[in-house]
């Protein structure tokens, strides 16, 4: 067997726990050999390991098709993702997931796909596309579909829903794990809800839930993304449990993802004093065992996928492997940028001012509505009283209190009449943010100050068939096309992650207090995560599970 090239590093073995030098013999892109050479680490040698996973990751998030998103993670170590395609699912149904997993073939990198399991999210939205059942069994045929991704109508579960009951039976006949999603489910329905396949959970916000959730035998995945931000919240139960306990990042925008991605979490937990073995064993090593990837962990025989790091305070990625190949070097992807299909679904005509228009129901100067509060780092809201006033028959923003008018915009069906309401927690003063990416359906998302700023917003994003859209009142106006399903851009990873910038730096000069002002707007839509969103049918409040008016 002809060697491809000799690798002399400190070797951590996550299996024996130990860091030994050795040499590492990678032939046809697998570890041909090992050769040990001391028990004791050498200072001077740089450290080889198993790449970062990232465990629950919708790529669509990204703004970045499947091969580009690669291009990226692999700068920052990470050689796989458990990926649910359920967001370009709601836009294509399974022919969106099959364009992922085309794209994802033309990368080295692994990308374990789901089978979407609820598609759409709710019946009280307008989505593109259904993926059935029978959908399901046929995606489990592909061996690049490893699970049923993640059941967000636990609901469904608890009370036995036929629908969701089959397609759990489908996960189960065909040997594939189960996603949860179960926003502060605690104690017995946490435990019906595992009893009845459901294996993760990656929307744990507190560490009690995240501790009833281990009790009954799920594994949690501590979540740092763009938007919700759970790490601090939930690492301190790594040392306890770090036999169930893995990383991902959920949903991560191309600007957050060019500065790091697991490797972060890695360099924080480690910051912490938790022991390395316990954080790598969830950065690296949980993941493939649980969903069974066919990823290497520099073990003889493995695949040649592994990372070399320049020491373990740091952790700098010097080098990327994928299947022997050298694939990221300080710094630099080496992975080719691809050509890149853009699929669609998108019928909404243009807007103007005035269909955003919402009426009080007896003339008066202000009116009591029930508005949504938003949170930085959270994807909960909570439902928050608040006084708008009425201009010329129509209920405006607040500003000054920081009351934004919220609408949500039917994509699919050409001339259907906004949805609107009111929001708390953007801080604009000025203008307007418009995005066709609304978690899960997708339709068109949009806040701001005045009518007028949100029609120009909208409509700059109908115009190009899908993007992120901010405008200003002086005239201010940016848009990062999204031709990809409206969800994904079909350009190179850098240049998204550049433009993504700066629509994100006008959105905070008109005042956007959030850190990721586009990544919370695109859940103000998620019917499924409490406690009060808007969908393009009405006010939803999502513990009710029920449409609630928005006049008190």
């Amino acid at each position: 067997m002809s060697v491809d090239f000799l690798l002399r590093a400190n070797l951590i073995d996550l299996f024996a726990r130990t860091i030994r030098p050795a040499t590492l013999q990678v032939a046809q892109g697998r570890v041909a050999a090992i050769a040990y050479e001391g028990d004791a680490a050498d200072p001077a040698l740089p450290y080889a390991l198993p790449g970062f996973v990232d465990a629950h990751v919708h790529v669509e998030s990204s703004l970045l098709v499947p091969a580009e998103f690669a291009r990226l993670a692999v700068v920052h170590g990470t050689v796989a993702t458990v990926s649910d395609p359920h967001e370009i699912g709601n836009v294509l149904g399974v022919a969106g997931v099959e364009f992922m997993l085309d794209n994802a073939r033309q990368s080295p990198f692994h990308f374990c796909f789901g089978a979407p399991s609820c598609v759409p999210a709710t019946t009280f939205e307008t989505a593109g596309a259904v993926i059935s059942a029978d959908d399901i069994e046929q995606l489990f045929q592909n061996p690049q579909i490893g699970y049923l991704a993640e059941m967000m109508n636990w609901p469904g579960v608890l009370h036995g829903d036929a629908d969701v009951l089959e397609k759990i039976a489908l996960a189960r006949r065909y040997n594939r794990p189960i996603d949860g999603h179960a926003p502060g489910l605690r104690g017995d329905d946490a435990r019906r809800y595992a009893a009845a396949g459901m294996s993760t959970d990656h929307e744990c916000f507190t560490a009690d839930e995240a501790l009833d959730k281990l009790a009954v035998g799920m594994h949690i995945l501590i979540r740092e993304g763009s938007a919700a931000r759970n790490f601090e919240a939930l690492v301190d139960l790594l040392p306890e449990h770090s036999e169930r306990i893995m990383f991902c990042s959920d949903d991560k925008h191309p600007d957050s993802l060019v500065l790091g991605h697991i490797d972060a979490l890695v360099r924080r937990a480690l910051a912490r004093g938790i022991d390395l073995f316990k954080v790598l064993r969830a950065a690296c090593l949980n993941p493939v065992l649980h969903y069974r990837l066919p990823v290497g962990l520099l073990r003889v025989g493995d695949a040649a996928d592994f990372i070399v790091v320049d020491n373990l305070r740091d952790f700098r990625v010097q080098h990327t492997y994928l299947r022997g190949q050298l694939v990221a070097e300080n710094g630099q992807t080496l992975l080719p940028a691809g050509r890149n299909l853009a699929p669609n679904n998108f019928q909404a005509r243009p807007v103007q001012a005035a269909d955003f228009r919402l009426a009080p129901a007896a003339a008066a100067a202000s009116v009591p509505v029930r508005a949504i509060r938003c949170y930085d780092g959270q994807l909960i809201t909570s439902a928050e009283p608040a006084q708008v006033p009425v201009h010329d028959g129509n209920l405006v923003a607040d500003v000054a209190a920081d009351v934004l008018k919220l609408t949500v915009v039917n994509r699919y069906e050409a001339g259907a009449a906004p949805a609107v309401a009111f929001i708390r927690g953007f801080g604009l003063q000025r203008g307007a943010l418009a995005s066709s990416v609304g978690h899960d359906s997708h339709n068109i998302t949009a806040v701001g100050c005045d009518d007028e700023s949100i029609a120009r917003a909208v409509n700059l994003v109908i115009a190009a068939r899908g993007g992120l859209a901010a405008v200003g009142a002086a005239g201010e106006e940016l848009l990062l096309p999204l031709p990809v399903a409206g969800l994904m851009s079909d350009g190179e990873g850098y240049a998204v992650a550049e433009a993504y910038t700066a629509v994100d730096q006008l959105a905070k000069q008109l005042g956007s207090i959030l850190a990721a002002p586009f990544m919370t707007l695109s859940f103000m839509a998620l019917l499924v995560i409490p406690a009060l969103k808007l969908s393009d049918k009405g006010l939803f409040d999502g513990e009710k599970f029920e449409f609630v008016p928005v006049l008190q």
